[in-house]
């Protein structure tokens, strides 16, 4: 995680701050879609995974690392991002905007201990429902519009 002076630095020079973010789903026993809620360390809100883009990895292999640090889930992320979302992200003396792409990260397994376990709860929540419980305006519009046909290839017409 870069430190709050290298975060600013960059803000202050104009910097675009950038994240990565997994929003982890599934199909439940009904056809229906649901996606995977953590609570943020430090407020305790329901947000995303998240983090900062990782050295020598690619902005949907950086989604699925913090999907299994933060959420303690295990799957495939989806080749086009869902969308993206901006945030004021607080620091210790500031707030910086940062600007987030998010994968949708296919759930095939769930482990009952992870790395931030301790720090965090999860939820499986319909869309709508999971789009209530977040703060951020377009994280939760991203999420409220996501629909089964988002996470479902298009055929290909010409195969």
């Amino acid at each position: 995680m870069p430190k709050d002076k290298k975060t600013l630095r960059k803000a202050t020079n104009g910097e675009r701050i950038v994240q990565v973010a997994a929003i982890p789903f599934r199909l439940n026993g009904h056809g229906e879609l649901e996606v995977m809620l953590v609570t943020s360390r430090g407020t305790r809100r329901f947000i995303v995974p998240k983090g900062w883009p990782m050295k020598g990895k690619s902005a949907r292999q950086a989604a699925q690392i913090e999907a299994r640090e933060e959420a303690g889930v295990l799957g495939k992320a989806l080749k086009r991002p869902a969308g993206s979302y901006c945030y004021w992200k607080r620091l210790s003396t500031s707030f910086v905007h940062v600007e987030v792409t998010a994968y949708l990260i296919e759930v095939s397994e769930e482990f009952a201990s992870w790395q931030e376990e301790g720090a965090r709860r999860r939820a499986w929540l319909t869309p709508a429902d999971a789009a209530m419980l977040i703060d951020e305006p377009e994280l939760s519009t991203l999420i409220r519009n996501l629909t089964p046909a988002d996470i479902v290839p298009p055929v290909d017409a010409a195969a």
